[in-house]
């Protein structure tokens, strides 16, 4: 199945996209794409639902494209996860995973403007594969467990300020916190809709210029190790996004570095999870 939201902020209802591209609006049968849905296993009911979706309403063709979960609880992140990032950036591959928090309040839809932050100088951009989580885990027992907690995946864009994560007193978090800093969807694919989510490419392109080419066979702890791993120090709950990491071509690592600026579109893909599209609008 492959999840979909709709409508204006604060206002989004649950959807489904079916097989031949229709939105469809599952508000009549299910609040929202939140965690209560996740953990009281919405996802098989609505397997049920999904069977006959062509009898569901459509969605306006105008409608907004909202992120395809509601607002998580939590949204961590994994730094330096890629072998060829971690190698442009010219720092040593982590022994264990580097983890921070993105505020949950930068999950927006996947076509809604990336407000670059005042006094912005160096707002970056980030390609990523994300995990939603399926039910609430703690301290798994196994990789195979951890695949099972797994709701399923999407992408991620992690918009990043690199001054703010770098050179104002080494926080990572405040970096990566700005309104609008987590572009999401446009949908959530179910793990059967993936045909290997080890071997998925990855691209960014801004104005139209390939700067990001990668795939997650590079990431040097895969999306169940993440779990698992995440899962000994805190509770994942149900419709927590895990953002994976991004592969070489961010814009703090070209020859010149360069950055995002207002006008500017970005532009991102995964195979089979869709396509963002995102412009750069002052704060």
């Amino acid at each position: 199945m492959k999840l979909i939201r709709f409508g204006q902020p604060g206002s989004e209802k649950p959807g489904l996209l079916t097989k031949d591209g229709q939105r469809k609006d599952c508000s009549a049968h299910f609040a929202d794409w939140d965690r209560r849905f996740f953990q009281d296993g919405g996802l098989s009911r609505l397997a049920t639902l999904a069977a006959n979706a062509g009898q569901l309403p459509d969605v306006p063709e105008r409608a907004r494209w909202a992120a395809p979960v509601a607002r998580p609880g939590k949204v961590i992140g994994i730094g330096l996860n890629y072998s060829d990032h971690a190698a442009e950036s010219g720092m040593a591959l982590p022994a264990e995973p580097i983890v921070f928090l993105k505020a949950s309040n930068t999950v927006c839809g996947p076509m809604d403007p990336i407000l670059i932050p005042r006094g912005s100088l160096k707002t970056d951009w980030e390609v990523e594969l994300g995990v939603v989580m399926g039910r609430d885990a703690r301290y798994l027992d196994s990789l195979a467990a951890a695949k099972e907690a797994i709701a399923g995946y999407c992408i991620s864009h992690d918009v990043s300020e690199r001054c703010f994560q770098l050179e104002r007193g080494g926080q990572w978090t405040k970096g990566k916190s700005a309104d609008s800093f987590n572009p999401m969807g446009p949908w959530l694919a179910t793990p059967d809709e993936v045909s290997d989510v080890l071997k998925l490419p990855l691209t960014l392109e801004v104005n139209g210029r390939r700067m990001q080419i990668g795939n997650t066979s590079k990431m040097i702890f895969d999306v169940f190790f993440l779990v698992h791993y995440l899962s000994q120090f805190m509770t994942l709950e149900a419709g927590d996004v895990i953002t994976t990491g991004t592969p070489p071509g961010v814009g703090m690592g070209q020859k010149p570095p360069r950055y995002l600026k207002a006008g500017d579109i970005v532009t991102l893909a995964i195979d089979g999870l869709g396509r963002q599209r995102s412009e750069c609008v002052a704060a």
